[in-house]
């Protein structure tokens, strides 16, 4: 064991497809796990989610870095045993299929913990696995919409909006793995496993909540502070965030609002919001008369927290994010262009041509996962013969 790939020797068996299961599993593999992929002969349907990259889109390759894959047939009848091979040796499982389907398909955790009672079993699923909504199909916008969030996320045209970022499944896989990381800690003193249900309904309550609490008890957004915002420059956008009554007298000598200055109105945080739509009118006919970089140079001279609205490309390239090796630069095939794939945060960085920084195509590794499990060539290609893996 290493500090570096602390769950070397460990087994994940991922059944999930889509983002929220598979990055989790992806995490698990950072950190040294063997993390076996299984998907369809069609492949995990995110391959196909956006643009495509030969047999990969940019969910994929974010979500199975450094995974191994291999396609079976799931309801063949042939395949039980093959998977049952993988479990015995496995020390977790992850999947994603709505509640009901993993126990149809012969994989409940009730008869694989019978196969492997030290199985930590994951379950990620939309709703959760009771109530009325628990077989509703659930990708992230919908819960941006259901959970609140799209309420309070209004844009300038008066209509809720969802972010692209698609920040439910990722919360989700983020509180998946550590839940995972937990149980494997634990169970090494015990005998048997446990069963962790993990859903989007939840992660994004629990990624939201500070301002669910908040609109709960005081009603629909309210900037926390004023005149912090978003606001037009002559070419392009500035975020400025003014919360103490430091930063409030160090913007105001800064660009000349001497009478701000002196007026009772805007003396604390609180009073200031509730003179919000004032400073956010001054501010915006202030900053519309100059560049982005002017006014950043005004604002960071003065210790007052802003910063440009930037482009994912800007990001990339900018010196900052090269500073710290926030971006590893990939290829991932499918394209003569380099991935700019984020590095995981506490982690060793990426390194092209490394198993780490690959993620696999379409059941790439088939005919090694099967070797590694006893399986001998004439056995794999009788499985292939007969459609129980491609």
């Amino acid at each position: 064991m290493s500090f570096d790939q602390p769950y070397a020797g460990m087994r994940v068996v991922d059944l999930s497809q889509g983002v929220a299961g598979p990055y989790a599993a992806m995490l698990l593999a950072q950190h040294g796990a063997d993390v076996i992929k299984i998907e369809p002969a069609d492949g995990d349907w995110a391959r196909k989610l956006g643009q495509e990259y030969g047999d990969q889109s940019a969910f994929t390759v974010a979500a199975n870095l450094g995974k191994r894959s291999i396609s079976m047939d799931l309801k063949h009848p042939g395949c039980r045993a093959v998977l049952d091979k993988m479990i015995r040796e496995a020390d977790v499982f992850i999947e994603g299929f709505r509640p009901g389907v993993t126990d149809r398909l012969g994989y409940s955790y009730e008869r694989l913990k019978e196969v492997n009672p030290k199985l930590i079993y994951v379950s990620v699923s939309g709703f959760g696995q009771a109530g009325l909504m628990r077989e509703r199909p659930a990708m992230d916008p919908l819960l941006q919409a259901f959970t609140g969030f799209m309420s309070e996320n209004i844009g300038g045209d008066d209509i809720p909006h969802r972010t692209p970022l698609i920040m439910i499944d990722m919360s989700t896989a983020l509180y998946a793995q550590q839940a995972i990381a937990a149980a494997l800690f634990a169970v090494r003193d015990q005998s048997v496993g446990r069963k962790i249900d993990v859903s989007l309904m939840e992660a994004a309550a629990a990624v939201q909540a500070v301002r669910l609490m908040d609109s709960y008890l005081e009603g629909p957004y309210r900037a926390a502070s004023a005149p912090s915002g978003t606001f037009k420059t002559m070419d392009g956008w500035l975020q400025m965030i003014v919360v103490k009554n430091h930063e409030f007298e160090r913007l105001c000598k800064a660009v000349g609002w001497t009478g701000f200055l002196i007026d009772a109105r805007f003396a604390t945080n609180s009073a200031r919001r509730e003179q919000a739509d004032v400073l956010r009118a001054a501010a915006q006919d202030l900053f519309a008369g100059g560049t982005t970089s002017h006014w950043q140079a005004v604002l960071t001279e003065a210790g007052v927290q802003n910063e440009k609205v930037q482009t994912y490309r800007e990001f990339a390239e900018h010196p900052q994010t090269e500073a710290v090796d926030a971006i590893a630069w990939l290829d991932q095939g499918g394209t003569n262009q380099l991935w700019p794939v984020p590095n995981v945060p506490g982690l060793a960085r990426l390194e092209n041509g490394t198993q780490r920084a690959a993620a696999p195509g379409l059941g790439e590794h088939t005919r090694q996962i099967l070797h590694d499990l006893g399986y001998e060539s004439a056995a794999i290609e009788q499985l292939m013969a007969d459609g129980v893996v491609s």
